[in-house]
């Protein structure tokens, strides 16, 4: 046996501690350093498929932590309605998140998965939770988001919807860019509010009590043809610029993290594949420094038919410089096509790294490695009664009374609190799920009581003074309406829930029997009428009728937000964010046109004083 010199042994030791030294301190997994330094230092440690893994974001029911583990996998999601469970706990969803994110803590690095989920109007596919209107309340959304241990929403969708036959308008502020520059407010409150001298295009998360927010959909989808959703807009660049594009600048002045793609095309060329929109522009001229994140099999969709050549989507989308590839089930083939085509240098490294560069920032930025796991203390906020007075107020502000009475001299609304006999009818008035509309529970929404809350006849009962009788028949004929000796009717009815393509209207008719309810009902006693919609309808030929009408939109969860102005107790305030047109055959139609002739204009709304008792 050889014996080693002292000095020897010495030098042995000493480089032995150095390499024990290295291997204590990692500078990425350094909070006290800054950012961008930690950003550096992990992207040169990580191999190509650690990198492409960032890259991934996959749904939750094709993953396990095993497959975040072997394929490291950077982000998961939850689509409309996919969830541990029916009816699942807060605790459920903290323990299913918990599981993933040890997997992803598992790996060579160590770096943390981050789970996105359309909380759009609240936490909407999680039972139990505050449904609010739509994109209105971001604070208490967070809170409900981080209470399932959940860290990015995909909210807020800044579109500016140009023809309500669009699907998905009830999830666009305005035609108007500027009431969509203004809501882009929610960011802050999902996300925190930036400090000061803040670089804007920088993402930016408070803390643990806030969300990862995203602008969506990157650019011009409220603007398709006809309203056709994921369709061709068809707008030269200064349209696109000053309709489409304004609440992009003021989300990234807000420190938005994220920023989705639309399926749409602009001019004929997808914006999923659009180089000089999401790279020149978005990211080079406006700075952003976020990530960019696809839309479910958004790249598989640059072709057509969908998928026909996944291999050019992969490429047409990474070049284009979408950062995160919302997958969402077939990753396997995504990640060897992804390394298929660095390998050959068909996507270079440096678009890779760009990617990844830009995912990180936003891991570290939020706290992600400081917090990766979920805080089971947070389940209280799901739900919580703060929130629901919250939603009760947020729904009383946004109720827009566009009738009251059948001459202005004589209102209708505030009505009596104490008539003796008053009737509710409508296919909405004790339905839950149709209150709420799309994105609720399930992706395409669902019909009755679908989660928590108070339905409007519900409201309607809790209002009203204990000597009131209260009737509800859904659909009563005429000689039950004129013989039954009521006060007055209040007639709930309006659109059945859509989500997206499933939401395209070409004639925006409420669905039967609906309008004969309205016609029955208002052709026999005096009625208040409730619209439950995503958006303007056809109800020129109902008005008449009508002793009172009020846009009540998809309220959500927290029903005595709309019996709250009907009885007075607060006074109608909500103005009108859209153009209500006559007829469909004005649309597409909108505040400024040479055309424009309106049922209602942008802006209007009637008001009425609280009730003095």
């Amino acid at each position: 046996m050889a014996v080693l010199a002292a000095p020897v042994v010495a030098a042995v030791l000493l480089l032995t501690w150095a390499a024990y030294g290295e291997a204590q301190y990692v500078l990425y997994k350094d909070a006290t350093k800054p950012v961008e330094a930690r950003v550096t230092d992990l992207l040169a440690r990580m191999t190509l498929a650690e990198k492409i893994g960032q890259m991934t974001q996959i749904e939750r029911q094709v993953a396990s932590p095993q497959v975040l583990k072997d394929y490291f996998i950077g982000s998961l999601l939850s689509g409309g309605g996919s969830v541990p469970r029916k009816q699942a706990t807060a605790a459920e969803w903290v323990s299913m998140v918990s599981d993933f994110q040890k997997g992803s803590l598992s790996t060579r690095l160590g770096i943390p998965m981050i789970y996105g989920i359309d909380a759009v109007h609240g936490h909407n596919n999680v039972y139990g939770a505050t449904i609010f209107p739509h994109n209105r309340i971001g604070a208490a959304t967070a809170l409900e988001v981080r209470a399932t241990g959940i860290q990015y929403a995909f909210a807020p969708c800044i579109a500016v919807c140009r023809d309500p036959r669009w699907g998905r308008c009830y999830e666009s502020y305005s035609e108007d860019h500027r009431i969509v520059q203004a809501m882009t407010e929610l960011i802050p409150g999902l996300q925190g509010d930036v400090p000061a001298n803040f670089t804007s295009g920088m993402p930016y998360v408070a803390g643990k009590n806030n969300v990862a927010a995203c602008a969506k959909h990157f650019v011009g989808d409220g603007g398709t043809q006809n309203g056709v959703n994921e369709d061709n807009t068809i707008i030269d660049r200064r349209g696109l610029m000053t309709i489409h594009m304004p609440a992009y600048l003021n989300a990234l002045q807000k420190g938005v993290s994220t920023v989705m793609i639309s399926y749409s095309s602009w001019n004929g060329i997808k914006m999923h594949a659009n180089h000089d929109l999401v790279t020149r522009y978005l990211k080079d001229r406006l700075n952003f420094k976020g990530f960019t994140i696809s839309d479910w099999e958004g790249i598989d969709r640059i072709t057509t038919p969908a998928g026909s050549n996944y291999s050019y989507s992969v490429q047409a989308g990474v070049l284009a410089g979408i950062d995160m590839i919302m997958v969402p089930n077939n990753y396997q083939s995504f990640i060897s096509i992804l390394t298929s085509h660095v390998n050959n240098g068909i996507i270079p490294m440096s678009r890779i790294d760009d990617a990844v560069t830009r995912i990180l920032r936003v891991k570290f930025t939020m706290g992600l490695f400081e917090n990766p796991m979920p805080d089971s203390s947070m389940a209280d906020q799901l739900g919580k009664k703060e929130h629901r007075d919250l939603a009760r107020e947020a729904v009383r502000k946004s109720l827009v009374l566009l009738k009251n009475g059948k001459t202005s001299d004589k209102p209708m609304l505030p009505l009596s609190k104490k008539a003796p006999k008053i009737l509710v009818a409508g296919s909405h008035a004790d339905n839950l799920g149709y209150q709420c509309g799309g994105w609720t529970i399930e992706w395409q929404g669902d019909t009755g009581r679908i989660t928590v809350g108070m339905t409007i006849l519900d409201a309607v009962k809790a209002a009203v003074d204990p000597s009131t009788t209260v009737v509800f028949a859904e659909n009563p004929d005429a000689d039950f309406v004129k013989n039954g000796g009521f006060s007055y009717a209040i007639v709930v009815v309006g659109e059945h829930p859509y989500t997206e393509t499933k939401g395209d209207s070409l004639n925006l008719t409420i669905p039967d029997p609906g309008p004969s309810t309205v016609a029955t009902v208002c052709g026999a006693a005096q009625c208040a009428t409730v619209l439950i919609s995503g958006r303007p309808v056809v109800v020129q030929p109902f008005l008449g009728a009508m002793d009172a009408l009020v846009a009540a939109w998809l309220p959500g969860t927290e029903g005595q937000g709309v019996t709250d102005v009907l009885f007075g107790d607060y006074g109608f305030t909500g103005k009108l964010p859209r153009t209500w047109f006559k007829s469909v055959d004005q649309l597409p139609m909108n505040y400024g046109d040479a055309h424009y002739d309106p049922l209602f204009p942008l802006g209007f709304g009637l008001t009425t004083q609280p009730r003095t008792y």
